[in-house]
């Protein structure tokens, strides 16, 4: 295959909106903690773009990507230390089961391919820090998320990006709705059961120290979405449009999902609200994003935003503090979108997709292969997260203890102080 500058040139400006996200991300949680753990929760952020970009060049890539298309559980070390990935297009799993033993055919260099999936492995593992805010030390932190990229999401990557077992199944996932949000969300809620509650919660309000900080962070995951969707197309051409315009109709119709029901609910619509609701919008989107169109997108934006905001209620309910509502939002939200694009996905948007069950010629298989897929990756996210988070709460200890968690993370695990006042 010969390079072709076009979807080179959105490659790369999608490779660097996705990164732009994970400071975003920082931003977005920032905003909601108490501001004696606002440099905790920055620096545990910003720390991912270090720590798993370097991992992900020295065996990530290669145990989600290598050995691609053969139906399996793991990919292998032909890729280790970024080996054979040069500036050439090439195919990927030629004369395997996909695209009709074709493989996959890129248009982009080899190493522009693996710095967008990069991104992704960068911010999977970030979107934990919600559900662990206040209370994680660092150094148990970094040993997490090292842990987790190579044991939990390259192996979950390798299963759907990667041509694995649940793409061979007929699962769709077109920008990550279980490789991501489920996966992360499923850690998120191990974690939070393995930390405890915060010291005072829920009796005591821990109200978010700048909900404009947290609405900065929306606008710029808002925007780098555009490169985290539209850029999965891996070109500049319709199934990018589409995937771009869902994605924008997507999150807007979430917010007035979420905004009815809190107001029909609490009284009064919220600027949290608005923020977490474009968000759950955004993540239901994301594995249907290549696969639908017309009013589907605003339909599983506005499901999800209801839904999403009703699910950070069983925090409550079943007592698991997740902070920052990791598990209400990304777990909740990417089980909502990837069971909806059963419902939703037609070829009319994406030949290469398939039918769901309200699209003509469609049935219950696409359906039924996203639930079967969503289990999967939500019962293997979580245990797995729990073993790691359990031999590393053994050997170093995960939580701070009282006092450090009274004084506060920026103090305790950085001495610096985001304020001086």
């Amino acid at each position: 295959m010969e390079i072709d500058a076009g979807n080179t040139a959105w490659m790369l400006i999608s490779t660097a909106l996705v990164l732009f996200m994970t400071p975003g991300l920082a931003f977005f949680y920032g905003g909601m903690v108490r501001s004696k753990n606002v440099l905790g929760m920055l620096m545990q952020n910003f720390f991912a773009m270090g720590l798993l970009a370097v991992l992900w060049v020295l065996v990530g890539f290669s145990l989600a990507f290598g050995n691609f298309g053969d139906g399996g559980w793991i990919g292998n070390f032909d890729h280790f230390a970024f080996d054979k990935v040069g500036q050439a297009a090439v195919t990927l799993g030629e004369g395997t089961w996909m695209s009709g033993g074709a493989g996959l055919a890129l248009t982009i260099p080899f190493v522009l391919f693996a710095a967008f999936q990069m991104t992704f492995a960068i911010i999977t593992p970030a979107l934990i820090t919600g559900s662990t805010a206040d209370r994680l030390k660092f150094k148990a932190y970094a040993i997490f998320i090292a842990a987790w990229l190579i044991l939990v999401y390259s192996p979950v990557a390798h299963w759907v990006f990667g041509g694995g077992f649940l793409a061979k199944m007929g699962a769709l996932d077109f920008a990550g709705g279980a490789v991501v949000h489920i996966n992360a969300g499923a850690a998120g809620l191990a974690m939070a059961i393995l930390l405890g509650k915060r010291n005072g919660w829920p009796k005591e309000p821990m109200h978010p120290h700048s909900l404009p900080w947290t609405l900065i962070g929306t606008g710029i995951l808002w925007f780098g979405w555009a490169g985290f969707n539209a850029g999965s197309a891996l070109a500049a051409d319709g199934i990018a449009a589409q995937a771009l315009f869902n994605t924008f109709t997507a999150a807007s119709a979430a917010m007035l999902g979420w905004l009815i029901v809190e107001k029909l609910k609490d009284g009064k619509p919220t600027t949290l609200g608005a923020a977490s609701g474009a968000v759950a919008g955004l993540v239901a989107i994301t594995p249907c994003a290549g696969f639908v169109g017309g009013v589907a997108p605003i339909a599983i934006g506005f499901i999800t935003g209801a839904v999403c905001f009703l699910a950070i209620q069983l925090k409550f309910k079943f007592g698991y503090d997740d902070s920052l509502d990791v598990v209400g939002v990304h777990l909740v939200g990417g089980l909502m979108g990837s069971i909806l694009l059963g419902l939703f996905a037609s070829t009319e948007y994406n030949p290469a997709g398939a039918n769901g069950l309200f699209a003509e010629g469609g049935g219950l298989d696409l359906l039924i292969d996203q639930i079967v897929a969503s289990v999967i990756v939500l019962a293997f996210s979580f245990i797995m997260s729990l073993v790691i988070g359990k031999i590393i709460d053994l050997a170093f200890g995960l939580r701070v203890d009282e006092d450090e968690e009274e004084q506060g993370l920026d103090l305790t695990q950085h001495a610096e102080v985001a304020y001086n006042l």
